[in-house]
């Protein structure tokens, strides 16, 4: 089956806005040799200022790319311009076999993804010893973090929190550098944030207070790690700093791991930026599991996030989820068939009063939740004043849309002022909208 990309889908896949551009510019069959396309590949060479044309190659079944020039941009200038040309108009490429340089760039593919686990070649495992004495002192470090976070928080506890905002950087920077130093770097995250929280919202002192609290239960269950429940242990060691191994997950034999298999409709990304790193959030909702998932990808900033597959899109596969109390994030363990189009929404809360129960639940389970995905296949933007938007569903109820959240212009004219579906990050106070299919057609935040 062949799908047909939208141009707004393909200028969403540019690494930033300068390559969204130059690739606006190429796409142009006057700048390109040999253009062709198949159910599943689409190739041409670009005429560039070298002796040879940069052959090009998009493996739509992703999508993926290859392209000879030495951009280190992903993907770059020649393959959104490419791609770009087939979304305007897939009939003015014609069809045809794939010349032999991207036959075989498509079998190497087939070849590494179609590589079980279990016989991928394995590296030489590390000196169990050495390991376990790295693993120990980490394991003391990280403790003695915790012990000297938990004599701040009770330090600044006492001291009230009247004098938050007229403390110095240093207040909160010297403990988030100590959690660093204890290679707890999760911790310093949340404690870098607490400093933001007396000059955002009016509320302040409440805000605060209930973050402190977080943060304290936090440092708690760490230190009685082992009467919790094996996925709350995962939850907490995540939260703390111990880094989750995607390659682990997809290489582990013990049957443990949770495995769904479904077509996933992918509904959305954002991006934010921690510590001069690009994190990436993307959505999946399946359509018989009805499960959430979240793909996590990241980058140094200025350099191109992974593409894994596309919002607006729907994928059959395999993935695989971290070990937690509330399973969200995962990995795709397996890829099956062509890449298709999001037709209808996928099965789930059709209020929001049933959404907010669903997070409520989660929250229940996972207390730390910063975010969670909600999905309302009946909303309307509306405005109460000048300043605030809310999403509001057929029984009245409303969300407030996260202030600052710059396309509500964008989505009203996509809609017309009628109801569409919403996916968004609900933080339990706004939500800020990822995605949106209104009038058979889909919007995804850039």
């Amino acid at each position: 089956m062949t799908v047909l990309w939208t141009p707004e889908q393909v200028v969403a896949l540019a690494p930033d806005t300068k390559s969204a551009n130059n690739g606006r510019a190429l796409a142009d069959a006057q700048h390109w040799l040999g253009l062709g396309r198949s159910d599943r590949a689409l190739w041409g060479e670009f005429r560039g200022s070298g002796k040879q044309p940069y052959q090009t190659q998009i493996d739509l079944s992703e999508p993926a790319y290859r392209c000879t020039c030495p951009s280190r941009k992903f993907p770059c200038k020649h393959a959104l311009g490419l791609f770009l040309m087939y979304a305007r108009d897939a009939d003015a490429i014609a069809r045809g076999e794939p010349p032999e340089w991207v036959s075989e760039w498509l079998t190497r593919r087939d070849g590494v993804t179609a590589t079980p686990a279990a016989t991928r070649s394995r590296q030489e495992v590390a000196d169990p010893a050495a390991q376990a004495k790295r693993l120990a002192q980490r394991q003391a470090k990280v403790r003695g973090g915790i012990e000297e976070l938990e004599l701040w928080l009770q330090d600044f506890i006492r001291s009230g929190l009247a004098n938050a905002q007229t403390q110095p950087a240093e207040f909160w920077n010297i403990p988030a550098a100590r959690m660093v130093d204890a290679q707890a770097r999760g911790l310093a995250r949340q404690v870098r944030e607490l400093a933001g929280i007396p000059y955002a919202v009016q509320q302040w002192p409440e805000r605060l207070l209930a973050r402190l609290g977080e943060l304290y239960l936090l440092l708690e269950g760490y230190r009685h790690l082992a009467a919790l429940s094996p996925s709350l242990q995962a939850d907490v060691k995540s939260l703390v700093g111990w880094e989750q191994s995607a390659k682990a997950l997809l290489e582990d034999e013990s049957g443990t791991t949770d495995v769904e298999r479904d077509r996933w409709q992918v509904w959305g990304r954002s991006v934010e930026e921690e510590d001069r790193l690009q994190v990436q959030r993307v959505w999946l909702r399946g359509e018989q599991s009805c499960r959430w998932a979240m793909l996590l990808g990241f980058a140094p900033v200025g350099q191109s996030l992974p593409v894994e597959c596309l919002p607006g899109s729907c994928i059959d596969a395999d993935l695989a989820f971290f070990p937690s109390n509330v399973p969200l994030r995962a990995t795709i363990k397996t890829r099956r068939g062509a890449v298709e189009q999001i037709a209808h929404v996928a099965p789930g809360p059709t209020t929001i009063a049933a959404a907010i129960a669903e997070w409520r639940e989660a929250i229940a389970r996972q207390p730390w939740l910063e975010l969670f995905p909600l999905l309302l296949p009946h909303a309307r933007l509306v405005r109460r004043d000048e300043t605030q938007w809310f999403v509001q569903d057929d029984s009245g109820d409303c969300l407030a849309i996260a202030r600052g959240f710059p396309f509500v212009w964008e989505l009203l004219a996509l809609s017309g002022g009628q109801q569409l579906a919403l996916c968004g990050e609900w933080t339990g106070e706004a939500i800020a909208p990822v995605g949106v299919l209104a009038n058979g057609q889909f919007w995804g935040a850039r």
